[in-house]
């Protein structure tokens, strides 16, 4: 009486005959005849292998724990390899990445260990696959979950890291208490700047106000000159003989007793003296 399989579409099956192999079965319905035939089921899903933690030495001699993930699947082209060249294909890729990742980590000091992950998920990825893919198996991605470094080099590590954090806020408190040195003489430059800019204006400022002052003050000067002179124009010698004469007389008002009269005086009387010498020879 035949069994009857019913495969899902990411699963095949490895049916042999009388033990020769027949070939990749599925999906679908896949008929087992008892003792006739037998078959090994294959999952084409990608599988998540978990690689328990080791210890590794390091380029430089240094213990370090390691446990890290492998992301793989079985390539439908090649499904038959893991079926007819490895007994149990699962176990085989655990032992494979044991290996690999205590070589890998052999060739690397412990700084870069911890410092580049990345770049040994790459190594482990790319030494994986070139070994499984005989096996038809795709490693398509390595992740390293957790690195666990001695307790004395994890405490070094962590004087270190406190030694830097100390380092980088000294540096800049430095940068920060220089920029501000800056900012405050540029500040300070700035107002320097200002004031004397203001200073010279004020000054260019004053000079022009006593420029025009002055130029008003000579065009008033001017003008009273003459406003003076066309005044003078107009007065006559009799006009000026008067104006002293009534300057004699506030002088004779006066307490002094000695006069000082100008040369020009005697000048200045002859037109009086001309007019009462015609009255007096009239009146003769």
């Amino acid at each position: 009486m035949a069994i009857l399989n019913f495969l899902k579409n990411f699963e095949r099956m490895a049916r042999f005959k009388w033990g020769n192999f027949e070939g990749m079965k599925g999906p679908g319905p896949v008929f087992m005849i008892p003792v006739m035939h037998s078959g090994v089921k294959v999952d084409f899903r990608t599988e998540v292998m978990d690689i328990p933690r080791q210890t590794n030495i390091t380029k430089d001699n240094a213990p370090i724990d390691i446990d890290f993930l492998v992301y793989l699947r079985v390539m439908d082209k090649y499904a038959e390899r893991c079926v007819l060249e490895v007994e149990d294909y699962h176990s085989a890729v655990i032992g494979l990445a044991t290996t690999t990742l205590r070589a890998v980590i052999g060739d690397i000091d412990l700084d870069a260990v911890l410092s580049q992950r990345e770049r040994i998920n790459n190594i482990l990825r790319e030494k994986l696959d070139s070994e499984t893919e005989r096996w038809g198996i795709k490693v398509t991605n390595v992740e390293i979950r957790e690195i666990d470094p001695p307790r004395d080099i994890q405490e070094a590590m962590n004087r270190q890291m406190s030694a830097e954090r100390i380092r980088r806020a000294v540096v800049r408190e430095a940068e920060g208490t220089r920029e501000a040195a800056v900012t405050v003489a540029e500040g300070e430059k700035q107002a320097a700047i200002l004031t004397a800019e203001g200073a010279r204006q004020a000054e260019i400022l004053t000079a022009e106000g006593d420029q025009q002052a002055a130029v008003l003050r000579a065009e008033g000067f001017s003008l009273a000159l003459d406003k003076i002179f066309q005044v003078a124009k107009t007065v006559d010698a009799n006009t000026l003989s008067l104006q002293y004469f009534d300057t004699l007389k506030e002088l004779g008002q006066s307490e002094s007793t000695k006069f000082i009269f100008p040369m020009e005086f005697t000048n200045l009387l002859k037109p009086f003296l001309g007019v009462t010498e015609k009255r007096d020879g009239g009146t003769g």
